[in-house]
Order: structure tokens, then C-alpha cells, then sequence
């Protein structure tokens, strides 16, 4: 039985055992009135299981618009606690509430206020993938969709403190030409680590291959310095969030695709065009934090209603106010950041 099977690894299941969990996930997430959510970078048994799988804001969406009481978040931690800013009413559960993020760590609601103070009057801009309380210190939040139009529809004028993606920072600030905009020098540790070196020697064993990079990655600019040198046609390399690079997958015709970007979303590109082959940049990007939503821990948040994730009414509250801000400006990508 399920019940039995060894913690804490699912790797020596038999097809039998993976099944039997399977039908005990979806049996309790019936009885119990939970939805079960999945990030693009989970697992892909944790993903097949899932009622949605997508980006963190597009799923906190999804949760506050679904009827069920209950939100199982398979993800990371600040993911959950977007997903109750936006369903405050609701329960909402993780697999593991020690799955953290790095690029979230790389500010504090602290630091946020200390730079606000230097900077008197700018603008905050937080990407989505910050804790709630840095959400509270925000005037806008951004996904890596929207990036760019949501400083766009900041007055020229005004001075923006971008946060804390360095990478795309430097993405947006590269496309809208804005000299008045300060970045945080973070970076979520996965993204950073595929490396311009590990794009150069994909590219050259693959030269005819169509190239998707998220923006957070270290290696984006290297790719549009190769397009710019003339050592990729421009036609054949995109600078995406991961819904833009689920879009372009539906759209390609490419035999083989070079994706830079958390290993995990390979299972959903592949899902969304069977005939195109999709090869990681770096195989080895994957997220340990994103991985702790194990199939058994899963199945024990089910069984135990373990582990909840709350926010604090009044920070919940400030932080809503950014999300709302954002989408006020334009829908987020309804299936990918």
C-alpha cells in the first residue's frame, strides 16, 4: 500500500506503486476539497498529478479563483504566500515549508527599506519572486512576462529600484533604454549557474537549433552579444519567460531547441510539442529547493494537512496591493513567468 512505501525517496517504486499513489493524491484531494498546484520547475510525477501546473503568480491566481477550500502549492515557500495574499480565506498547504528560494533570500524587507531611504521618492519594482514581506515594502510587483511593460508605465521621470533579479534587471533595462533605474544585485542561484560557457558549447554542438533563455539566467546577454556578432540569426534565439517559452514551443518547427533555463520546464515543453527535441543547456539546473516537494511529503500534506503557510493579515494586505498594482497595468501571462 501506499502507506508503506519508503520515505524518502520514490526512485525503487514499482509502476504498481506509482499508481496506487497517484489514485490515494487524487482520492484525498477529492474528499478533503483541496486543488493541488505545481510549479513548471517540479517534478514531473508531482506535475502529471497536479490540477494546474504553471508559474508561481499565474497559479496564486488560479488559487483564488478556484471553489475549493483548500490549496495544496506545490512549490516554494514565497509561491504559498503569494497564493494566500491573494485567497487570504483559503488554507493553504506545501509539501515542505523548509523549500526556500535564493533569489528571494537576497533581499529582506530590511535592506528594501534602508535602499528605499537612499533613494527618496523612486519607485519599487519586485519581481514576484520575493517574500511577502518585501511585497509589502513594493509599489508594483512584475513577473518575467511583464517586466518590461510594468516600467514602461512608470513616469520617465521617476527613478525605479528594481528587485532583485540583477539579470533581468539588466533584460529590462537593456529594453526599455531607462538610465534612472537601480538593480539589486541578486540572483536565484540555478539561473545564474548556466553559464555563458555552457550556452557556447550547446550552441556549437547544435548550430542549427532554435535557442529559448529565461532572463534570469547568467547567460542571457551572451546570447544577444552572439546574436549581435552574427554568430546566431536573431530569428533563432529568444529571451522568454517560461509561458513564452511554452507559446513558442507550440509554435516552433525547429527539430531540436536549446532551453536554458530549471531543467523541470523541459517536461512541459516537451508535453506541449512531442515532435521537437528539447535539450537543457545545462542539465545539471536544477532547483534542490523546488525538488523538496517529494511525492511522499505531497501525499503526507494531504493525509495531515501539513505544512500550513499564513501571512500576516496587515503585510498581507500592503503586498496585495502590489500584485494589484501590476495587473491593473496589463493580465500577466496566464500560463508562464
Amino acid at each position: 500500500m501506499t502507506a508503506t512505501l519508503p520515505a524518502p525517496t520514490a526512485a525503487g517504486w514499482t509502476p504498481a506503486e506509482w499508481q496506487a499513489w497517484r489514485d490515494e493524491v487524487r482520492r484525498l484531494a477529492r474528499e478533503k476539497d483541496v486543488v493541488i498546484l505545481a510549479h513548471n520547475y517540479q517534478a514531473p510525477e508531482i506535475q502529471d498529478v497536479a490540477d494546474h501546473v504553471g508559474d508561481s503568480l499565474a497559479l496564486s491566481r488560479l488559487a483564488a479563483a478556484s471553489d475549493a477550500g483548500t490549496i495544496l502549492f506545490a512549490g516554494v515557500h514565497f509561491m504559498a504566500e503569494t497564493a494566500k495574499i491573494l485567497a487570504p480565506e483559503k488554507t493553504v498547504l506545501v509539501p515542505d515549508a523548509n523549500a526556500g528560494c535564493s533569489l528571494a533570500d537576497t533581499i529582506t524587507a530590511d535592506q528594501l527599506r534602508a535602499w528605499k531611504a537612499e533613494h527618496p521618492g523612486a519607485v519599487v519594482v519586485s519581481y514576484v519572486n520575493t517574500s511577502a514581506e518585501v511585497k509589502g515594502e513594493t509599489d508594483i510587483c512584475c513577473t518575467s512576462s511583464n517586466a518590461v511593460e510594468v516600467v514602461e508605465s512608470i513616469p520617465a521621470d521617476r527613478e525605479v529600484l528594481f528587485l532583485p533579479d540583477q539579470f533581468l534587471g539588466a533584460h529590462v533595462q537593456r529594453v526599455t533604454g531607462r538610465a534612472n533605474m537601480r538593480i539589486w544585485m541578486g540572483e536565484c542561484h540555478v539561473h545564474a549557474g548556466i553559464s555563458p560557457t555552457d550556452l557556447r558549447a550547446s550552441v556549437e554542438a547544435a548550430p542549427d537549433a532554435e535557442l529559448l533563455v529565461h532572463p534570469e539566467c547568467g547567460c542571457a546577454t551572451s546570447a544577444l552579444w552572439m546574436v549581435s556578432d552574427g554568430q546566431l540569426p536573431s530569428e533563432r534565439v529568444h529571451i522568454l519567460s517560461t509561458g513564452g517559452m511554452l507559446d513558442e514551443a507550440r509554435r516552433t518547427t525547429a527539430k531540436r531547441v536549446l532551453v536554458a533555463t530549471e531543467i523541470g520546464m523541459l517536461h512541459q515543453l516537451r508535453q506541449a510539442n512531442p515532435t521537437t527535441a528539447f535539450e537543457p543547456v545545462n542539465s545539471r539546473a536544477a532547483c534542490p529547493y523546488m525538488k523538496m516537494s517529494t511525492p511522499e511529503k505531497l501525499l503526507r500534506a494531504l493525509r495531515e494537512g501539513r505544512d500550513e503557510v499564513t501571512v500576516d493579515p496587515q503585510v498581507a494586505a500592503r503586498a496585495r496591493a502590489a500584485v494589484e498594482a501590476m495587473v491593473a497595468i496589463g493580465t500577466p501571462s496566464p500560463v508562464g513567468e
